[in-house]
């Protein structure tokens, strides 16, 4: 705490315009709506905070978490003794780059991303327009659905490393492979991204984002605060058809639930704790690997928590 105070009056000091909040409830920051709070938390409004921030928390000896919407993060009940950065709000630079090219800020949705591609006839970023998360986010984690990943569409990655020096990352250096990116285990800071799409016609783009709006409403729980699917597939199998074969879909723990309309799901009915959530993801994991023999691997990211009992 006390390199976390240094940090905060370095901040106010050189960055006396920067958004700065403390004991930040993180219930407000994640989909999941738990999680208690973040010691410090900057929200900055453009490359230039960003690279002051990194620069100074480089100094103090601070490793900043990165957050976009919280829509693959679980946080713990007693909050986090950290610095959180979050982008979603922020580096939201949004525009076509060439003939069929975009520059998409990491603080922009990739809902807002695909919507702009569609209204300039570009498509191919279609199955991330019911993602709930920021293009950060989504490179993070190589995000994907129904058919489609951000590998498919990113051609480069901008990035501030810890000292908040620019590097341009492409191709093989990104590492993207099954909701994995270099920057899963590289603490580089991503600011925006290149991504190459095809020229279609408007009303077909538009026509493929509703149809899969309509597929997610009717087999996803999106009427629930959730982090979207809890695990990863594993090879050969899904993992939601595996829950469902070992009788869990329903099953709660306080206000945590395998959501009763898609096994892969566990959602927070109203006031699920982080406790609740991960003593039923361990349940789940645990009752699949003894019925099954597979092992099923968290896609959500834990904040200040472990899936190992203490």
């Amino acid at each position: 705490m006390d390199l976390l105070n240094a940090l905060y009056l370095k901040l106010k000091e050189e960055l006396p315009n920067l958004t700065l909040r403390q004991e930040e409830p993180m219930a407000r920051h994640t989909t999941f709506r738990v999680g208690g709070p973040a010691a410090l938390m900057a929200l900055p409004r453009n490359e230039e905070e960003v690279r002051g921030i990194l620069c100074l928390a480089e100094q103090v000896g601070v490793q900043p978490f990165f957050l976009g919407k919280g829509s693959n993060l679980l946080v713990a009940d007693e909050g986090v003794d950290a610095f959180l950065i979050k982008m979603a709000g922020g580096l939201n630079r949004l525009e076509c780059q060439g003939e069929n090219g975009l520059y998409v800020g990491s603080g922009v949705s990739l809902a807002q991303a695909a919507s702009f591609a569609a209204e300039h006839s570009l498509t191919g970023l279609e199955f991330a327009h019911g993602i709930p998360g920021t293009l950060g986010g989504g490179i993070f984690m190589n995000a994907g659905a129904y058919d489609g990943e951000m590998s498919q569409v990113i051609a480069w990655v901008d990035c501030l490393d810890e000292r908040g020096e620019p590097h341009r990352l492409e191709g093989e250096e990104l590492k993207l492979g099954y909701r994995h990116s270099i920057f899963s285990c590289r603490p580089w800071l991503i600011t925006g991204a290149g991504l190459t799409l095809s020229h279609g016609q408007e009303t077909a783009i538009r026509e493929k984002m509703a149809d899969l709006a309509r597929r997610r409403r009717s087999k996803q729980p999106l009427e629930f605060a959730s982090a979207g699917s809890t695990f990863k597939r594993p090879a050969g199998y899904f993992a939601g058809s595996l829950i469902e074969q070992c009788g869990l879909k329903g099953i709660a723990v306080g206000g945590a639930q395998v959501s009763e309309k898609h096994a892969g799901f566990v959602i927070n009915t109203g006031k699920a704790t982080c406790r609740d959530i991960l003593t039923l993801i361990r349940l789940v994991r645990d009752t699949v690997q003894q019925k099954t023999g597979v092992e099923l691997e968290p896609e959500v990211r834990l904040l200040g928590c472990s899936l190992e009992e203490r």
